[in-house]
């Protein structure tokens, strides 16, 4: 395995970890509410900003996905759509980039 694509799993495993981390935390903390957490994510004007710029950026990571998987056929990669939405950009991206860098058989 290449260099490049080590530095991409390592990154998708640290996006997955990383950020779960401060969700469980705040699951134990203010119980396991889906839409408490959501409200949360929007308590002020700089965290709705960031709620957005990362739900666009995930709906473009998204298209792009599944329009390199119908130009590809590389069918394996669409599991970075769920880690996407259910963990975040910071493991869908880069487990993607992973994804799409496999030789080619």
């Amino acid at each position: 395995m290449s260099p490049l694509r080590i530095t991409y799993l390592a990154l998708a495993i640290w996006g997955a970890i990383h950020p779960m981390y401060y969700f469980i935390t705040w699951f134990n903390e203010n119980g396991y509410s889906l839409m408490a957490m959501v409200d949360a994510w929007h308590v002020n004007a700089a965290t709705s900003g960031l709620v957005w710029d990362l739900t666009i950026a995930a709906t473009a990571l998204t298209i792009w996905i599944i329009a390199e998987v119908m130009a590809r056929r590389n069918w394996l990669a669409l599991i970075a759509i769920p880690a996407t939405f259910c963990i975040g950009v910071s493991c869908g991206l880069p487990l993607y980039l992973f994804l799409r860098t496999r030789p080619v058989t």
